[in-house]
């Protein structure tokens, strides 16, 4: 079922990214009227990155930070207000609905609730053969031996094609969501919290099948966590989200020995020890998480942070790089130390 890349093709993907994210807002209008909005709500804020084939990039923060509706807004499941995305170097937000339609098939998106994503009336079989149904991909009976295909590809076996999801466990309807991802042979696959709804044990399973997975289908990640162990285990490089901002985008090697933004700090510093003997100081961080209502001016951390300074409270921080492939939008690195 995997295809082997051309020499034309790894030149290219060497040469630019396979998705490029630009600038990208995404504000909620807030209305009390019939009118102009009354306010928005800045969920996501000019938020740029880059995805080579091939990789898995992760995207972590707390909850509320802006991480699902940016994978949201990148599938155009919401329509962004501001900022471009790049797919093989065209502006697909740029496209019209029925231009955008081609894209479909090359980007695809497994929920964060492995039940509800699933729809209970159809059985495993029809859920899988829908998508190619829709796109015209095969004759039946092709569609049905290629859902056999991808069942045994996701560790299950025919005898699920006629069942329901709500005889399948967690582990197995999100199986099928991998599967029903994979049935259009997709180049990026965007991962909202895929696995925090399963048992750790479970966990373990769906994350090495989807690193499996990745390597015979060459395909590209974006996976979206509130988890920093599960982030670490399965990207590549990592950022780091704050209050719809990316504060700090690093190798995951990197991020975790040397993390440069103090919000990373703090995160990284909650992470249990592996080695009780180890002495771990926790970076206990002030106050509460600004609404995204109202965020503060200058940088969105300042609030919180034990490292601000006036300039952090009047001026935004632009992202810079610290070193190869690191970069952080702190104003504690302006000379690039």
């Amino acid at each position: 079922m995997s295809r082997a890349v051309t020499g034309n093709e790894i030149q290219q993907t060497a040469a630019e990214p396979l998705l490029r994210a630009t600038d990208i807002r995404q504000h909620f209008p807030i209305r009390r009227g019939f009118f102009k909005p009354n306010a928005y709500v800045k969920a996501v804020n000019k938020v740029s990155f880059d995805i080579m084939a091939g990789e898995t990039f992760g995207l972590v923060g707390e909850s509320g930070c802006g991480k699902s509706t940016l994978g949201r807004t990148l599938l155009r499941l919401i329509e962004p207000t501001d900022g471009a995305c790049y797919f093989r170097g065209e502006n697909i937000f740029e496209k019209t609905p029925d231009e955008f339609g081609k894209y479909r098939r090359e980007l695809q998106m497994v929920f964060q609730d492995p039940y509800s994503s699933l729809n209970p009336k159809m059985r495993v079989g029809s859920i899988l053969e829908e998508a190619m149904s829709i796109h015209g991909v095969g004759h039946r009976n092709e569609r049905s031996d290629r859902v056999i295909e991808l069942l045994e590809t996701v560790g299950l076996s025919s005898e699920h094609f006629f069942r329901f999801p709500h005889e399948l466990s967690g582990g197995q309807r999100q199986r099928i969501n991998l599967a029903r991802a994979l049935s259009l042979t997709p180049k990026v696959v965007i991962c909202d919290e895929t696995v925090s709804a399963l048992d750790v044990s479970i966990q373990a399973q769906v994350l090495n099948l989807m690193k499996r997975i990745r390597k015979e289908f060459d395909l590209s990640y974006l996976f979206i966590s509130h988890d920093l162990g599960v982030v670490k285990y399965i990207s590549d490089r990592i950022g780091v989200m704050y209050l719809g901002n990316l504060v700090e985008v690093a190798t995951a090697k990197e991020l975790f020995d040397a993390p440069k933004h103090p919000y990373t700090q703090a995160l990284i510093s909650a992470l249990p020890k592996t080695n009780p003997r180890d002495e771990k100081q926790r970076i206990k961080l002030s106050g509460e998480v600004p609404s995204p209502l109202n965020p503060p001016s200058g940088c969105c951390f300042h609030t919180r942070c034990p490292h601000a300074t006036d300039i952090c409270r009047m001026v935004v921080p632009t992202s810079r790089t610290i070193s190869n492939n690191h970069k952080v939008a702190c104003h504690l690195y302006e000379d690039g130390v």
